[in-house]
């Protein structure tokens, strides 16, 4: 399990020790999400504010892991229920690939999980097939 050491009970603003300050009033609700959440246990996030995190490359040394556990527990019920969260796995395969490479055990981790994957939609495979070319003297 990746997100063994990660303290759910935390925050990302904890765990960063670094306390952004409240977003301007004229602030998206985008900006705004994000502040919030970052406030957040890691515990008590969902996994459609993981993918708005992890999307917003905020916190991915802790939500990745986090993330990537969630992607590898649910990848079996794939199988049987031919639903995948595809919007948590697209925010995935596209972060930079510097943050892959920081980590490669990340992203090694990552491809095993795709590979378990028996039905991915189109624009999935895409990100798939980028993500592994990016990477592939990685994996």
């Amino acid at each position: 399990m990746l997100s063994r050491s990660v303290d759910r009970n935390r925050s990302i603003e904890e765990l960063e020790r670094h306390r952004w300050p409240d977003p301007p009033p004229d602030s998206t609700p985008l900006v705004r999400s994000v502040h919030e959440l970052r406030r957040r246990a890691i515990k008590d996030l969902t996994v459609e504010d993981l993918r708005r995190l992890v999307s917003q490359d905020v916190g991915l040394p802790w939500l990745l892991p986090v993330a990537l556990d969630f992607l590898r527990e649910t990848a079996p019920n794939e199988v049987e229920t031919g639903w995948y969260d595809d919007d948590l796995l697209s925010a995935v395969l596209t972060r930079s690939e510097e943050v892959w490479r920081e980590d490669p055990r990340l992203a090694i981790h990552l491809d095993e999980t795709v590979r378990i994957l028996t039905d991915l939609s189109p624009y999935i495979r895409r990100e798939v097939d980028a993500f592994r070319a990016t990477l592939a003297d990685v994996l």
